[in-house]
């Protein structure tokens, strides 16, 4: 798994550049209600976000270091690859409610899918509720759509990359309250805010889901580039349906 996760870039030397992630922390600790992704800010230096990042992610924390490569310690993305899989496990064994969703339909759907289609599997009650709503935010039509049980945005017949938590608002509103939520960006910034379990993949650049861990509100948070070509996410993906698998 080591191997194949510097050998595809979603761990190790990865793409997402040290511009981003300085940016992103900045603009964390600023209170930019835009990265804390549906999380309600808390009070932060840029300093304490990149001494975070470097905690979970092993990032650089040289708030000096302000351009260039960065890196994610793929040791730290198996640690929790394997807590991730564990909570899994765990609802799939009390056949839990759940709730999967992302905002990455290009590279995390791929691996999003079949997790989703394994806890159906293992009797777990995967929600799609509101299919078809109407959940515009900015300046496009946004529509809610589920592919296998998996909460995605749709505008003109593609679907969206999205930060919003204002999708997963939505439905909470309208009181969606799984047992579990499996999610990236805003999905899984607003359900941890509600005080729902949350399981989260985050890129470098995405600290809100890092700091929301290590004070508590979510409960694993995976370190990865989010956007390699989907098919690199396999291993991963074989993880987790292993562990659930094995509770069957």
């Amino acid at each position: 798994m080591r191997e194949h996760l510097v050998a595809s870039r979603i761990a190790g030397d990865v793409a997402t550049p040290r511009e981003s992630n300085v940016r992103n922390a900045r603009r964390l600790a600023a209170g930019d209600p835009d990265v804390w992704f549906g999380l309600a800010p808390t009070s932060l230096t840029v300093e304490d976000v990149l001494r975070c990042l470097a905690e979970r992610v092993g990032t650089s924390p040289d708030a000096g270091h302000t351009s260039g490569d960065d890196t994610i310690d793929p040791d730290r993305t198996i640690e929790r690859l394997d807590a991730m899989a564990a909570r899994l496990a765990a609802a799939a064994r009390a056949r839990a409610s759940v709730f999967v969703a992302t905002g990455h339909p290009a590279g995390l759907l791929a691996v999003h899918l079949p997790v989703a289609q394994a806890l159906r599997a293992a009797g777990c009650a995967v929600l799609t509720p509101d299919a078809g709503a109407d959940v515009s935010y900015g300046d496009r039509r946004r529509e809610l759509r589920y592919l296998g049980g998996v909460a995605v945005l749709s505008g003109r017949g593609e679907l969206n990359h999205t930060h919003s938590p204002k999708p997963m608002e939505h439905l909470l509103r309208n009181g969606l309250r799984p047992d579990l939520v499996l999610a990236d960006h805003g999905w899984a910034g607003a359900a941890a805010q509600a005080g729902i379990e949350t399981l989260a993949f985050a890129d470098t650049n995405d600290p809100a889901l890092f700091v929301a861990e290590a004070d508590g509100r979510v409960a694993v948070t995976v370190p990865l580039d989010d956007n390699v070509l989907p098919h690199l996410y396999q291993p991963l993906t074989d993880h987790l349906l292993q562990a659930i698998e094995h509770t069957t």
